[in-house]
């Protein structure tokens, strides 16, 4: 990698690598510690090809995926482990005790989800990504999306059902995406 690539890398990890590791704990099921490990196989996957790279972004966050995607086919998983540590670092602006009560409800819902069951919700919900885009990442069919969604979000309903009451604000109010990766409809 010449100068330019190597300070162009260093430039998008710093300015980047807080959003990518949200999305990694989402994955991860909130330990911290493998959504570090996700996001540093990740980004050292990318800087092999960066020269290459069109979109690093879509890039690295397409090797987030794959990389969750490989961790639950493997013949032993791992298990996950609780943390005490929110994944996120200071929230920005002032936080109503409603969305705070959500946050911690969410995490605890997806920590109980399996790997795969979130890394679908994360991808349709937080990512806001089409079924065929998903389907395309995970290597797929757009039925095998379709259905885990649907039980995905059956699953999340039945593990906290007070996500519906939390998450409807005041009226016309959505909740923001910082802290609602999921989409809870009744």
């Amino acid at each position: 990698m010449d100068a330019e690539a190597q300070e162009n890398f260093r430039e998008f990890v710093a300015n980047r690598s807080s959003a990518l590791l949200r999305t990694a704990v989402l994955l991860s099921g909130g330990d911290r510690h493998a959504a570090e490990d996700l996001l540093q196989t990740a980004l050292i996957k990318a800087a092999g090809r960066w020269h290459r790279i069109d979109e690093p972004e879509a890039y690295v966050r397409q090797i987030l995926y794959r990389q969750q995607v490989s961790r639950w086919r493997l013949k032993w998983p791992r298990r996950e482990v609780s943390v005490a540590e929110p994944p996120e670092g200071a929230h920005h602006g002032t936080d109503s005790s409603a969305a705070a009560d959500l946050r911690v409800v969410m995490r605890g819902a997806l920590a109980r989800l399996t790997a795969r069951q979130r890394t679908v919700l994360v991808l349709r919900y937080y990512e806001d990504l089409p079924e065929a885009d998903v389907s395309r990442l995970l290597g797929c069919s757009v039925g095998t999306v379709r259905s885990t969604t649907h039980r995905s979000l059956a699953r999340l309903r039945a593990l906290a059902p007070e996500l519906a009451t939390l998450g409807t604000g005041e009226a016309g109010q959505q909740p923001s995406r910082d802290f609602s990766p999921v989409e809870v409809r009744s």
